[in-house]
């Protein structure tokens, strides 16, 4: 697991970079190792997130750290903050997810902007445009969905096989809101009501965030 050992447990004036450098390998050229992924994914960052950068997504919920849009980089930082960090700071609670406009917002208009463009990895644009993977508009899953399929075709390294989980997520996403127009298992935390087919749904509890690599191969290795 990658650490910042030197670094103080808690601050709320960690730089833009201070953010990427604890989200993203040292050496951004080197292929994302499972480890890595499982990280990202699987709850490993969640500790360190807690006990970092609560103060840090503090000042960007007051709009302290607007400013980080202005560049490539430091908007991908502010994202990370508003879509990554919230959704481990404030786990299990409405406030998960109060942030998902303002990072949907930031980025939209960074992929308007060429910011998504000119980032140099496709993990660090896999963690730009989560945020529209992350809302309940049909549309903007589809674009997710074409962007993850976009850096399948343009990666020839050995994490090739993660993006292509990464983007299978990005579908089965779309396909969760094309039959329930949201995501039904948020309901309880925000408050909804869910209808008969979400309750079965529910019920059967397989859903696509918690979905593992490991049973995503076996399910590829079955259906081929």
């Amino acid at each position: 697991m990658h650490t910042q050992p030197d670094q103080p447990l808690t601050s709320a004036n960690e730089t833009f970079e201070d953010v990427l450098r604890f989200w993203f390998p040292e050496d951004d050229d080197q292929p994302i190792t499972r480890q890595r992924f499982e990280w990202w994914f699987c709850g490993g960052a969640n500790a360190e997130v807690i006990s970092r950068f609560a103060p840090l997504l503090a000042r960007a919920e007051r709009g302290e750290l607007n400013d980080w849009s202005a560049t490539p980089r430091s908007r991908l930082a502010l994202i990370l903050v508003l879509d990554q960090f919230s959704r481990t700071i404030h786990r299990s609670t409405a406030r998960a997810f109060a942030l998902d406009p303002l990072a949907l917002s930031l980025a939209l208009e960074g992929i308007r902007l060429g910011h998504y463009a000119a980032l140099a990895t496709p993990w660090q644009k896999t963690f730009f445009f989560l945020p529209l993977g992350h809302c309940e508009e049909l549309t903007h899953l589809q674009r997710v969905a074409e962007l993850a399929k976009a850096l399948i075709e343009a990666e020839p390294r050995a994490d090739r096989e993660l993006l292509e989980f990464s983007a299978d997520q990005a579908r089965s996403h779309r396909d969760v809101i094309a039959r329930f127009g949201r995501h039904p298992h948020r309901n309880a935390v925000l408050g909804r009501e869910s209808t008969p087919a979400e309750r079965e749904y529910l019920a059967i509890g397989r859903f696509v965030h918690t979905r593992s690599f490991e049973d995503w191969q076996d399910t590829r290795m079955v259906s081929e």
